[in-house]
């Protein structure tokens, strides 16, 4: 194809899934009604007003795997980097995810048990044929994960793939706390994704192809999950949105520093949180209001200026990484650090002094 048709196909597939995605959304908004799938506000955490129908995650996949399907069959590969294994290992795992998250809305699982869909799922892209051999060093060079290999199968490789799916699927987890929040970063770091691949140096349009399905499936979402949200993403869709990123970022040539630089802020706020939940003898996997997020919505930030707060700050370095080289990237790492730490230490101090003052909300 050339580079007109190129851009006339992309925008095709674009919003053929934003289409896909805003009336599925309809659709299975209601089906969650019927079904009695429903976020109630029954915990400190869920700021709704009243309940809200859950499931909203399934539009995105069904969106997402209607339109990549239709595309491959009816144009084929284009490419050399992701192959009809990837594409199926990754439908695989999204349904994995679906029906884990399904039953996790619907009976609130424990954590013990929820984390068995998206461990599958890792699994799944693991089985499909996704590796990462190396990994490209800021300071030049690469880190080799291919060392030790068994049938063929890089060993540290697929052990770096799975624990990186893995919590980049906990990371948009924990990221769904406000409306709009994980759905509209999700966006973003697809749409980033696709413009890394679209850049000459890089020049892989099959992997274009599934970003920029997948960043219009979850934007055909946004305008029912935006707030005042009409549906949420549950448990599967909130999943689904990182085990995406996370794969994409792998099989896009191992692009781990561009999805940190987009992912950055709720990678380290769930790092953090996660270990403050270790040291004070709590499960790292039961939620809480300790995130960045509801920080900022305690200091009287309102629901949309902190969504749109973080949006700015995810597309502002996720941008960044498209231009900068490897040196660059890490300079954007430590200076992302630096935003968050300032950032977080701000948030603690000024709600541990209203605290103080006596004034709760």
């Amino acid at each position: 194809m050339n580079s007109a048709l190129d851009t006339q196909f992309f925008f095709a597939a674009f919003f053929a899934a934003v289409s896909c995605s805003f009336v599925l959304t309809f659709i299975i908004r209601k089906l969650a009604v019927k079904l009695q799938v429903i976020d109630y506000p029954d915990l400190p955490r869920k700021i709704q007003r009243s309940p809200v129908p859950s499931l909203g995650g399934l539009a995105i996949y069904l969106a997402f795997g209607f339109v990549a399907t239709v595309s491959w069959l009816s144009f084929g590969p284009f490419g050399k980097f992701i192959s009809p294994a990837y594409l199926v290992g990754i439908l695989v795992g999204g349904l994995i995810l679906m029906l884990g998250g399904y039953f996790d809305d619907r009976y609130r699982l424990p954590p013990r048990y929820s984390i068995i869909a998206p461990v599958l799922s890792a699994i799944a892209i693991l089985l499909a044929g996704v590796q990462l051999s190396y990994i490209n060093h800021p300071l030049g060079g690469a880190l080799f994960l291919d060392t030790v290999k068994v049938s063929g199968y890089p060993v540290f490789g697929g052990l770096f793939v799975f624990l990186w799916v893995l919590g980049m699927i906990y990371t948009t987890k924990f990221l769904d706390g406000l409306d709009g929040l994980a759905s509209g970063v999700s966006v973003i770091a697809a749409a980033v994704l696709f413009f890394l691949s679209r850049i000459p140096a890089v020049n892989q349009p099959d992997t274009a192809l599934l970003a920029v399905i997948f960043a219009g499936a979850t934007l055909g979402f946004l305008p029912w999950n935006f707030h005042p949200a009409k549906i949420f993403l549950g448990e599967g869709g909130s999943t689904f949105l990182g085990f995406m990123i996370g794969t994409l970022s792998v099989i896009a040539g191992g692009k781990i520093a561009t999805a940190l630089l987009v992912m950055g802020v709720p990678i380290l706020d769930v790092a953090w949180v996660i270990l403050r939940r270790i040291a004070n003898n709590f499960s790292p996997f039961v939620g809480d209001r300790k995130h960045l997020h509801y920080r900022l919505l305690d200091l009287g930030l309102s629901q949309r200026q902190t969504v749109l707060t973080l949006y700015f700050i995810s597309a502002a370095f996720g941008v960044s990484g498209l231009f900068l080289q490897s040196a660059g990237k890490l300079v954007a790492l430590f200076l992302l650090l630096s935003v968050m730490v300032v950032l977080g230490t701000f948030a603690v101090l000024a709600y541990n002094k209203k605290m103080r003052n006596g004034d709760p909300n």
